[in-house]
């Protein structure tokens, strides 16, 4: 194993309570105690070799949460701490932290290795009391279960802002969660500048007023909502979850939940009906023309900008719950299913799925969607005929199964797709907390009962997901996403569980840190 280490010099120490109740959470794969404690020194020596970036994020985290000043050296005799990066380029984020009575060491492959270690010792030291901070001896030899771990903002429906988009990059930073997807379009706005064609944000950002109280409630909140991200407020977020090595993963959906869009350039949608950002909720008629050329020219100029602002090696295009409807009476799209012998619309949606693809991947870049992407109808309640297609998805998209029977997860994964398994029983946090409690989301289980074994490595990991649609306040999307988020975050990285009870243990650590963040948890 290549090595980042990190040696740094304490006084006397002491912990918790109980040296088997560690309050790192999610939990390390092994942990091996030992008699002595650690103390930190008020200023830490660290030769910190190519790691630039993981020491200025912990010199900064050390200051400003723990009151320890760093200080950088240039030569490892020089150190009390020693922080060496051998090897820059693994995409491994194992990492063993070994605290000794002397010094403490880090040991990984990569700066992410080093990234989440320092997640650890910083949980540590959340739990640590007294002063100076004591930490009892022990090696934490950790490496996640799922290499997807991702969390979703739906900003689309009500917008929350940078502050806590910043807010939540903090959160799965200390949750060892490395995948942000954005969810920055659909029918109730258009939330990202897009400089190629401003009335996306001038008309699609805005609406009148927010449908409250449910899908089939006539009650409105009765005031406008507007609100997008600038480039350069999506360059500092970018910077931000950089620094945290998260991933941000853009969704710009499409073909359907596309009123905002047409909204702003009626020229794109599939009638000659000029609508209004939507205050309604719930699945929408209004899609894109997708056999029109200059749809396709403004869809892909679109995917571009996004791709060169996020400089993104996936890129999320939604593809969930399209209408039929309004291609069923367009001649256009009509014709073009008829030439190309196509049995079912849902053959249109995957021909032109194929076609951003492929554009995608040579901007080099991948697409991901939602299952409907697959072909399956998953909607039988919307009385729309549906006929199986007989056109395939690309082999290279990303699957992310939200809805459907569990045998289609499988198939998928035995026909060799990747999947980030968000199945919306368990990872779906604007459902209530009687609907899905927290014990409920701690035992989600991404592997589907059944998958042979040689297919697991198809699954690489869970999507959380917030979405929106009746969370107008960030205090309203607080009541929805803590404390589950951790359970999930759990089941994403943990190889092994203790018990439920030990889970809510630990959490009660999680929870203190949450109150520093000014996030207030019953």
């Amino acid at each position: 194993m290549k090595y980042f280490f990190l040696l740094l010099s304490f006084f006397s120490l002491t912990l918790y309570a109980h040296k088997a109740a560690t309050p790192i959470l999610p939990l390390p794969e092994h942990i091996e105690y030992e008699d002595g404690t650690f103390v930190f020194l008020d200023e830490l020596r660290i030769y910190a070799g190519q790691a630039g970036q993981t020491f200025r994020y912990m010199e900064a985290e050390l200051k400003k949460r723990f009151g320890i000043f760093v200080k950088r050296v240039d030569r490892q005799a020089d150190a009390n701490c020693l922080l060496l990066n051998t090897n820059r380029n693994s995409q491994s984020e194992a990492y063993t932290l070994t605290i000794k009575s002397t010094y403490i060491k880090i040991e990984a492959d990569s700066e992410n290795g080093v990234f989440y270690a320092l997640q650890s010792l910083f949980q540590l030291l959340d739990a640590a009391s007294g002063q100076p901070k004591r930490l009892s001896t022990q090696t934490i030899i950790d490496s996640p279960r799922f290499s997807w771990r991702s969390f979703m903002l739906d900003e689309a429906r009500f917008f929350k802002g940078e502050a806590e988009v910043i807010r939540l990059l903090d959160v799965m930073a200390q949750l060892k969660m490395n995948v942000f997807h954005w969810h920055l379009t659909d029918d109730q706005g258009w939330r990202i500048e897009i400089k190629k064609y401003p009335m996306l944000t001038e008309i699609g950002s805005k609406r009148k007023d927010s449908q409250s109280g449910g899908f089939n409630s006539k009650t409105y909140i009765g005031k406008p909502h507007e609100g997008f991200y600038t480039q350069e407020q999506i360059k500092r977020i970018l910077a931000y979850a950089k620094e945290r090595h998260i991933k941000v993963v853009p969704e710009i959906e499409m073909p359907g939940h596309a009123s905002a869009a047409i909204a702003s350039y009626p020229w794109l949608g599939s009638s000659d009906e000029k609508i209004e950002v939507p205050v309604r909720f719930g699945k929408l008629y209004s899609v894109y023309n997708v056999v029109e050329p200059h749809v396709q020219t403004f869809l892909k100029d679109v995917v571009s900008e996004v791709i060169d602002l996020f400089q993104c090696d996936v890129i999320h295009i939604g593809g969930d719950e399209v209408r039929f409807n309004q291609w069923e009476s367009n001649p256009m799209i009509k014709d073009y299913k008829k030439k190309k012998g196509f049995t079912s619309f849902m053959d249109v949606q995957i021909d032109f799925t194929n076609h951003m693809s492929q554009f995608i991947q040579k901007r080099g870049c991948r697409m991901m969607g939602w299952n409907e992407i697959l072909g399956k109808n998953l909607h039988k309640d919307d009385n729309i005929v549906f006929t199986d297609p007989n056109q395939k998805i690309a082999s290279n998209v990303i699957v992310q199964f939200w809805k459907g029977e569990l045998d289609e997860m499988r198939k998928a994964a035995e026909n060799g797709y990747q999947l980030v398994n968000s199945f919306h029983a368990y990872t779906y946090l604007d459902y209530s907390n009687e609907t899905t409690p927290l014990r409920k989301a701690y035992e989600f289980n991404p592997i589907p009962q059944g998958l042979p074994r040689d297919y697991e490595e198809n699954i690489i990991g869970i999507g959380v997901q917030m979405w929106g649609e009746f969370i107008p306040t960030v205090a309203r999307m607080n009541e929805q996403l803590y404390p589950r988020i951790a359970a999930l975050a759990e089941v994403a990285w943990s190889k092994r569980k203790n018990s439920y009870n030990d889970f809510l243990a630990r959490l009660v650590w999680v929870k203190e840190r949450w109150r520093h963040w000014n996030i207030n948890i019953e």
